[in-house]
């Protein structure tokens, strides 16, 4: 079975990681959170790294729920700066908790975060059509300024490509990747 290049074959949550849900469309809020969550952690590393750690980020951040999130203190927030199975970054942190507030405003705007992402594409997938490798896109670049402006962080061209990948919206596996006509 061809996959794409970059899967570590080696490794389980990658490979199950990549035929099971990269480049699948998400419209629920629930898993867009927790991909944009994820992002801004990989942010100068590994997506391998994120992946490894993902169920113990699930924990550390209450499931994932943005309401919960935008309620932590200094307390909760050196709680996380001590837990070696998570990137311990304080502007991490920071930025998600800030993030959760932001994504909470604009799934009120909307109606859902699903929504607004969506509404970039007019809920159309954007198929890569070749094998170079990218890692932005005009796309990416509108998203990313869009959410800048609405006061996110850790939200650059290059942060919002891999989460545009990771939901779907753009797929970018390659021509001879199993999943590429899927």
């Amino acid at each position: 079975m061809n996959r794409c290049k970059w899967v570590n074959l080696n490794n389980k949550n990658y490979i199950e990681y990549h035929d099971k849900e990269w480049g699948v469309p998400v419209y629920d809020d629930k898993k867009l959170f927790e991909m944009l969550l994820l992002e801004t952690f990989q942010a100068g590393l590994s997506w391998e790294c994120i992946l490894n750690k993902r169920d113990y980020f699930k924990e550390a951040f209450d499931n994932y729920n943005p309401n919960i999130i935008i309620k932590y203190d200094k307390a909760k927030t050196n709680e996380l700066l001590s837990n070696k199975n998570i990137i311990r970054n304080r502007r991490k942190i920071e930025a998600t908790i800030n993030n959760a507030k932001i994504f909470l405003k604009i799934k009120k705007e909307y109606g859902s975060f699903s929504n607004y992402i969506w509404h970039f594409t007019n809920g159309k997938i954007i198929k890569n059509t070749n094998d170079s490798f990218k890692t932005t896109s005009p796309l990416s670049n509108t998203i990313s300024n869009d959410l800048k402006k609405r006061g996110m962080k850790f939200v650059g061209s290059i942060t919002i490509y891999s989460y545009l990948q990771a939901i779907g919206i753009i797929n970018d596996h390659e021509l001879n990747c199993f999943k590429y006509n899927i």
